[in-house]
């Protein structure tokens, strides 16, 4: 991790361009990929017009009084789905470190229509839970699956770009995704009372890395976001106008052997400074059933594999797990060299 850039990259001539240009932007993102993990991309296609009218409704459900956000609270820790009211969730957990709950609300929905699949319905890790939709806003729910459809699209292209960025067939992450756990959870960090009290080691989300594949983030332009460097050093970003954040999640790292890595990031707390911001993160996690273990363009004699294989679902029930029940999780190690450099943070 020489760098912790967060490049911009464009998109568009992956979308229209040639194999060339295609080629370019493959190996654009696979520098930013052994680098920081992170990126950002424009040209992606998704209107801004729909982006905008998502959180115009997301507004209008966080401004809702807390008793009617929670009628829609899951009723299991094991089902994420619906409202986690502030401080339900301490994300730190999942890389093993002890911190206080996060300073964030939560809406969370998956795909809305499941087809007649013995796949979808064969899931034992309850990834493809039935969303729960508040009785309003009334536009919330369509306005939500009209953005989900619109980043699941995206995602996807990302997956077929690190294919190529890969050296793999073009299509072999789709094979690993086709019923893939997709969620997007809407983070709601609103402006903190004056002289509000916040715990020693508080965040709005605390230190953790992404659980799967790769995550396509929506956020205001508003200070918070960090990524932690293997010094201990925290990095800000700010997105660019019109752009989406991309980072790789925990299972494709190991996937590549570490030749890409998940960062460990996080939203800092400011007190009575703070000032609302507004994230839209979908996770694209692969299917439950995937085995993960080591490509064969990321490993040799002299690199082998360095993390047994796993599923996508056993990997990411023990995650959220770990963030819900506010319980270490130590029995994957999927962060390695980067939990060292957040304990010297």
């Amino acid at each position: 991790m020489a760098s912790l850039d967060v490049p911009v990259i464009d998109l568009e001539p992956w979308r229209t361009g040639s194999v060339d240009a295609r080629a370019a932007v493959a190996a654009a993102v696979d520098h930013a990929c052994r680098t920081s993990g992170f990126f950002q991309v424009v040209g992606h296609g998704v209107p801004p017009e729909l982006i905008d009218h998502a959180l115009d409704e997301i507004d209008r459900f966080f401004h809702l009084p807390l008793a009617e956000k929670m009628a829609i609270r899951p009723a299991s820790d094991a089902i994420n789905r619906g409202f986690l009211p502030l401080g339900s969730e301490a994300l730190s957990y999942t890389v093993g470190v002890d911190a206080p709950a996060d300073l964030r609300e939560v809406f969370v929905i998956g795909p809305d229509a499941l087809p007649e699949d013995p796949r979808h319905h064969a899931d034992a890790f309850n990834v493809f839970t039935p969303n729960l939709w508040p009785a309003k806003p009334d536009g919330l729910k369509p306005a939500m699956l009209a953005y989900f459809d619109a980043i699941v699209a995206l995602a996807k292209t990302m997956v077929d770009i690190y294919a190529v960025a890969l050296q793999l067939e073009p299509a072999f992450f789709r094979g690993h995704v086709d019923h893939s756990t997709e969620t997007l959870r809407v983070n709601y960090y609103e402006r903190l009372a004056p002289g509000e009290p916040i715990a020693d080691g508080q965040q709005r989300l605390g230190a953790h890395t992404d659980y799967g594949i790769t995550t396509v983030l929506y956020a205001d332009r508003v200070p918070g976001l960090q990524l932690l460097d293997l010094d201990g050093d925290w990095h800000d970003v700010l997105a660019e106008p019109g752009a989406f954040i991309v980072n790789l999640g925990d299972l494709l790292a190991q996937w590549t052997n570490d030749r890409w890595r998940s960062t460990v990031h996080r939203v800092v707390a400011t007190g009575g400074q703070g000032t609302r911001r507004r994230s839209i993160a979908f996770f694209l996690d692969g299917n439950y059933d995937s085995v993960i273990e080591c490509l064969r363009t990321c490993c040799d004699e002299d690199h082998p594999a360095r993390y047994a294989p796993t599923t996508a679902g056993a990997h990411l029930v023990e995650k959220l797990r770990g963030a819900r029940t506010l319980t270490k999780v130590e029995t994957l190690d999927t962060v390695g060299d980067r939990i060292d450099a957040l304990r010297r943070s």
